[in-house]
């Protein structure tokens, strides 16, 4: 989706040092000696989030392990300068107060974007019926039960990290002994309060949690923070957590039933409807026989622009649109809602639909300090790894599209195709999780590979609270590209949407993201020049400090004697591949070219399909199939189409 205005009451309060004398006389029944000494740092600022772990780990005698490796599921230990997370969760423990932080902007809400794609059809748009404000669960108070524990103003808890820790550390003593444990020195003895921390209310969900806490706590961590603070936990490779205690917990039995989930995840069935309703219409997806119609070729990777609660909602009204799968951003839980043999509509280009899985992650595009959390980006990486394995799906950026690589089926619907997870979404960090990092594949030469360091990296970026003004300094995925290799030079610009680029935040003119491939065009001191959107385009690539690391692999050029070929939004079957009853599609070409003498990168080669289902019975839906072929090719931030006859394969260059 496009990324709605921020809500202008999401500001954190003023920053004050917390009340560390208030918080000794709140607390005092759980002050226990201190246990285990942390890592050694001088007395200075720099290990100052060390030593508040440290102190706060002294103060409620929670381990230190255990301390660290929940905010480092929550946060990785970043602060994020106070601000709050996507479900109103504050500092390294992500202690949450949603009251500052509802949405109110929900998923396909905005923008021209059709979801379904497929011009045989009427455009859908619907309008959304945002949900009326219910109790907020306790997962999402839990700051407010911080500050009863601690005597901590809610300020502070929200605004400095040392208070913020010390909450936390609150939460997990009092968990442990609401469980009737010890307050004890094992880590191995807090499996159920660190279950309890995650906020879930079934067992599964808990269980995931506290799992990936261990996981943590087992293979340990070393970062700098987004504060620049060196943090670290040394590996405890023999801690055993008891997971027995998980039974005394009180939450209830969550039922897997019906879900297509990995056993290492939590995963609850929350079914989006197929039905009818006046005019011939139904909705919200189609149902299909995949991978044995048609195969599944991609993973759409999107956010929600809404909270978990209304986006539920959403889902379950058959005049909406529908994804396959929903993440919670505060522990990480999963909802399916189409099964994978279905096809939902959620891409904007039915090509894609038919051919991939929509994941919807609990986030905002265009606030960039509404953050994801750990715990979602494991599970989201958990689920994807599952689905890749299960359905062949390469684990590359050729395959594992965001929202905002999808193109454009046809010329008209370029410039309302939706942008989201947008340029915060840590995509280095996410394939790292799926264990295939963004690495250097050849020495240097033909390609490149986007690889900006996401904390470091930090473009300037307009329009996220208004239009024209800067979005606050953050980490980024995204390169910004120029005409020539000067940053005072004009954006490239992108001939389908018939606008000027700009430095809006879902503008997607100039930029390219992390993981994506591109043939090199051109060297000039530091800048890099790629082939993009049928232009040079120029990239900063210092060597000290590089956007990108060289590559190998395939590339398309256009055929011997051709001055260019055509680009395509989609890979529709030949005119004469269709049976009689369904109606040809157009093999309509976009407004880009591929000029002979330019390369781009090949991410698979596919056969023209069309699935035909536009009535409510399934007795007249058909997969079609052509004889052309096509190849998936990285063409601009989006991925597009060639046909194979059109094009010659050739290894790169190094």
């Amino acid at each position: 989706m496009r990324g709605s205005v921020t809500d202008p009451h999401l500001s954190p309060g003023p920053r004050r040092l917390a009340h560390r004398g208030a918080v000794a006389m709140a607390s005092g029944a759980l002050l226990l000696p201190l246990l285990g000494a942390g890592p050694s740092h001088a007395d200075d600022s720099a290990g100052a989030l060390q030593r508040a772990f440290a102190t706060a780990a002294a103060e409620y005698h929670v381990p230190q392990s255990v301390l660290l490796g929940v905010s480092y599921l929550q946060s990785r230990w970043d602060a994020h300068a106070g601000a709050p997370s996507v479900t109103g969760g504050y500092g390294p423990m992500h202690l949450t107060d949603a009251r500052t932080a509802l949405a109110t902007a929900p998923h396909h809400g905005d923008g021209t974007e059709d979801a379904r794609g497929d011009e045989s059809r009427p455009a859908l748009r619907p309008e959304p019926r945002l949900p009326k404000e219910s109790a907020l669960p306790a997962r999402l108070k839990t700051l407010t039960r911080a500050a009863e524990l601690t005597g901590i103003p809610d300020g502070e808890l929200r605004s400095d990290a040392a208070a913020n820790i010390a909450g936390g550390a609150a939460l997990l003593a009092a968990a442990q002994k609401d469980l009737g444990e010890p307050l004890s020195a094992d880590p191995a003895e807090w499996y159920g309060a660190v279950a309890r921390f995650s906020g879930a209310d079934d067992t599964a969900t808990a269980a995931a949690y506290a799992n990936d806490v261990f996981d943590v706590i087992h293979t340990g961590q070393e970062r700098f923070t987004d504060s620049g603070q060196l943090v670290a936990l040394a590996a405890q490779p023999g801690v055993a957590p008891d997971t027995r205690q998980l039974t005394r917990t009180g939450l209830r039995r969550a039922s897997t039933a019906n879900t297509e989930c990995p056993a290492s995840v939590s995963c609850e069935w929350v079914p989006a409807p197929y039905e009818e309703f006046g005019d011939n219409d139904y909705g919200n997806h189609d149902l299909g026989d995949r991978p044995a119609s048609q195969r599944i070729r991609y993973i759409v990777v999107h956010d929600t622009e809404g909270s978990w609660e209304g986006v539920l909602n959403l889902i379950k009204d058959p005049t909406y649109v529908s994804w396959n799968y929903t993440l919670r951003s505060t522990d990480g839980h999963i909802a399916q809602h189409v099964k994978a043999k279905d096809v939902a509509w959620h891409a904007g280009n039915w090509y894609i639909n038919g051919a991939s899985v929509g994941l919807e992650h609990e986030g905002f595009l265009a606030n960039p300090d509404a953050w994801y959390t750990e715990a979602m980006y494991r599970a989201s990486a958990r689920l994807v790894k599952y689905l890749s394995g299960r359905y062949g799906i390469p684990l590359d950026r050729q395959h594992i599209l965001g929202h905002d690589t999808v193109p454009g089926p046809t010329t008209g619907t370029i410039p309302g195709m939706h942008t989201d997870p947008g340029p915060y979404w840590d995509w280095r960090h996410y394939f790292e999780l799926l264990g295939h990092p963004v690495k250097r594949t050849a020495r240097g030469g033909g390609l490149v590979t986007i690889r900006p360091d996401y904390a470091a990296n930090q473009p300037v970026y307009t329009g996220c609270a208004k239009s024209g003004q800067p979005c606050p300094a953050h980490g980024s995925s995204e390169v910004r590209l120029y005409s020539q290799p000067d940053e005072n030079s004009p954006l490239i610009k992108d001939i389908g949407t018939g606008t000027t680029p700009t430095t809006d935040v879902n503008d997607l003119s100039s930029r390219v993201s992390t993981g994506q491939q591109f043939a090199v065009a051109g060297q000039d001191g530091d800048w890099t020049a790629i082939w993009y959107l049928g232009q040079k385009a120029w990239f900063k690539n210092p060597k000290g400090k590089p956007a990108a690391v060289p590559a190998a692999g395939l590339v398309v050029t256009p055929k011997a004697g051709a001055t260019s070929i055509p680009v395509y939004g989609r890979a529709y079957p030949e005119a004469s591949a269709y049976p009689a009853g369904v109606p040809a599609q157009s093999v309509s070409p976009l407004p880009y070219k591929v000029p002979a003498g330019q390369s781009y990168v090949v991410g698979d080669k596919v056969p023209g399909e069309y699935y035909y289902a536009v009535t409510f019975d399934e007795a007249s839906h058909r997969v079609v199939a052509g004889k052309d072929l096509y190849y998936e090719i990285q063409y601009g931030h989006r991925v597009a189409f060639v046909r194979a006859a059109d094009v010659r394969v050739a290894q790169s260059a190094e």
